[in-house]
């Protein structure tokens, strides 16, 4: 076991635990990259809670975690809010996260689930997944 898996042994076994399927952990240029399959949206916001208390802030971007979520979770659809800007997706709760894409002024997207009352996990009907800030979406 690296270091890196070593230092986030604790996310790793949270993901086995929490049933993550296609799990597949990889080590490239000192990033720690881990992709799967989250049954549910509360696995995958549990991850990043794990994720988030052994590296506070995302501070040291050792950690790419690419975890969505199995299926389209049916849940409510919400509209994005914006001012005049498109609302930025990001790979997870957090500014400091990568953006992973786009939803429009007015768009109507699928609550997939709530990380806090700040972060909402959202899909686009494009399949773009990922946390987007809650003062921007209005449930319908």
């Amino acid at each position: 076991m690296s270091a890196l898996q070593d230092k986030y042994k604790a996310l790793l076994d949270a993901a086995n635990a929490d049933g993550v399927t296609g799990l597949q952990v990889a080590e490239a240029d000192g990033v720690l990259h881990i992709d799967g399959t989250a049954p549910s949206a509360d696995v995958k916001n549990k991850l990043w809670d794990v994720y988030g208390q052994i590296d506070p802030n995302f501070a040291t971007g050792d950690v790419v975690l690419n975890v969505n979520v199995a299926t389209a979770v049916e849940g409510a659809k919400v509209k994005v809010v914006t001012q005049e800007t498109d609302l930025n997706i990001r790979k997870g709760p957090g500014t400091d996260q990568p953006i992973v894409g786009k939803a429009a002024k007015d768009e109507i997207v699928t609550l997939v689930g709530k990380a806090n009352d700040q972060w909402w996990l959202i899909r686009t009907d494009a399949g773009e997944e990922g946390y987007s800030y809650a003062q921007y979406l209005s449930p319908l």
